[in-house]
């Protein structure tokens, strides 16, 4: 069984930053705007840099979406920062018609996703985005799983010509990742095979999937865990691929369990190898105020849950 190591916890909010610096230095075409959430998104080093290349537009979203799009006429790779609830939910017309209808090189680069934003409570933690912006014709969606992870990505979507949602997250979490690791777009990364159960995770919980491997193994279940950091376009090959030899599979996502990635693989098997399932996410709530970890245990967003959800699909098959 292959074992990984956190080589120490970063919140993937700084992976964008550290990719957005990158890009700063490396593509002239690229620019940023925020809605005066400048350090929560961690774009301090390329302003600093690059303080031509930077729009503050302030607290108003829909407008920022209006600039990038309008930015990519004349070439330019807009990068757009804010909050994801404030990058999806409160701009969702504007994504509509001016980027994703349009087909605009806009990079959508979403902060603080999902129960884990903490504190704040559940008017800003989105729970409802990944469907938001998988259900938009064109629209790549991306949420990686740690701050490496995040980093690449950021500099893997700037050589991709069109509309991206990028998702990321406020907490410090396990950096597992290696540095230089490669990032495909719509390729998901088979972390450790198995042969009882698949499981596949994005974002935060594809280290509570290697988690749970670990103690799932302790009790004789060999678990197959992939990492599927692009939602849309859907990887449906290595998924198709690990159930056709677990015959089940587990789906895990800091997301509403309606719309996300485990809809998105429930598709795909019931279209071509229909297979037990079960979901971890959180089931058709809005989130409440506590802090991250709270939170994550409270609705069952933990390798805990995911031990026995595997456990369940397995009787099933």
């Amino acid at each position: 069984m292959k074992k990984y190591t956190d080589s120490g916890k970063k919140d993937t909010r700084s992976g964008f930053g550290a990719g957005l610096a990158h890009l700063g230095r490396t593509n002239p075409n690229v620019v940023a705007l925020c809605a005066d959430l400048i350090g929560s998104l961690k774009m301090d080093e390329f302003i600093a840099e690059n303080p031509e290349r930077f729009f503050q537009i302030g607290i108003a979203e829909a407008n920022m979406i209006g600039i990038a799009a309008g930015l990519t006429i004349g070439g330019k790779i807009p990068f757009t920062g804010t909050f994801a609830n404030f990058s999806t939910g409160r701009v969702y017309d504007q994504i509509r018609q001016s980027v994703a209808y349009s087909d605009k090189n806009v990079k959508i680069c979403a902060s603080h996703a999902g129960l884990t934003l903490g504190e704040d409570g559940a008017t800003h933690q989105i729970l409802e985005d990944i469907g938001l912006m998988k259900m938009l014709p064109g629209m790549v969606v991306i949420n990686p799983c740690d701050y490496n992870q995040t980093k690449a990505a950021t500099i893997a979507i700037a050589d991709y010509h069109g509309p991206v949602y990028l998702r990321f997250g406020r907490p410090a979490v396990a950096n597992f990742t290696p540095a230089d690791a490669p990032f495909e777009i719509g390729k998901a990364i088979l972390l450790q095979e198995g042969t009882d159960v698949t499981i596949v995770a994005t974002g935060h919980l594809v280290w509570e999937a290697l988690l749970a491997a670990e103690a799932l193994a302790e009790k004789g279940i060999s678990a197959e865990v992939i990492n599927i950091h692009t939602i849309k376009p859907l990887d449906e090959t290595a998924i198709l691929n690990s159930v056709s030899k677990t015959g089940c599979i587990v789906t895990a996502e800091e997301h509403n369990i309606l719309g996300g990635l485990g809809e998105s693989v429930a598709r795909t098997l019931a279209n071509q190898k229909p297979s037990p399932q079960e979901f971890i996410g959180t089931n058709d709530s809005f989130g409440e105020s506590g802090t991250p970890a709270q939170l994550m245990d409270k609705y069952g967003l933990n390798s805990a849950a995911i031990v026995k959800a595997a456990e369940k699909v397995i009787k099933r098959k």
